[in-house]
């Protein structure tokens, strides 16, 4: 199909008559609602007549004179079926706290078990290279000064986040 001089007239007729792209479609044939609607963009034609079903205002709704009772709902982003809800002591900020750990506390990946902290100690690629291995908390693979580190609340984050960028 290709946009005659008269189907073009024909278009620009029929959309100032108010008609919508589909029934332009249909009228002139053999083309789409999309067609049409890309057709008027390209020609730039505007200020179309209403229709008369869009001219005619819907009547409102009266309201009820009882005041109704909305009850505000939690926020909750994201899957929460599966999250967990961790308490970890709030002593103090990890950061105030410069966490040491023995020699013989540490432990290579070999040595790590359920019963030790997996936090990573330095580079990977260096030879001193280690993890914390200290008592982790129940159900966290860290001990409470990492998952103090791991598991910061969302506003801290995003707090910490804001004056990072300023």
């Amino acid at each position: 199909m290709s946009w005659t001089d008269e189907r073009v007239e024909l278009l620009k007729k029929l959309w100032s008559d108010g008609l919508s792209a589909s029934q332009i479609a249909t009228e002139l044939g053999g083309i789409t609602r999309n067609a049409v609607i890309g057709k008027v963009h390209r020609l730039g034609l505007s200020g179309r007549a209403k229709s008369t079903t869009a001219a005619v205002a819907r009547p409102r709704r009266a309201r009820s004179s009882s005041p109704t009772l909305r009850m505000a709902r939690v926020s909750i982003r994201g899957n929460t079926a599966l999250a967990h809800a961790y308490e970890v002591e709030a002593d103090a900020a990890p950061e105030a706290i410069e966490n040491v750990i023995p020699l013989g506390q540490r432990r290579t990946i070999l040595e790590l078990t359920e019963g030790t902290c997996r936090w990573p100690i330095g580079d990977p690629g260096d030879s001193d290279f280690f993890f914390c291995g200290g008592r982790p908390i129940n159900g966290l693979p860290y001990c409470a000064y990492h998952a103090r580190l791991a598991y910061q609340p969302a506003t801290d984050r995003r707090r910490d986040r804001r004056s990072s960028n300023t």
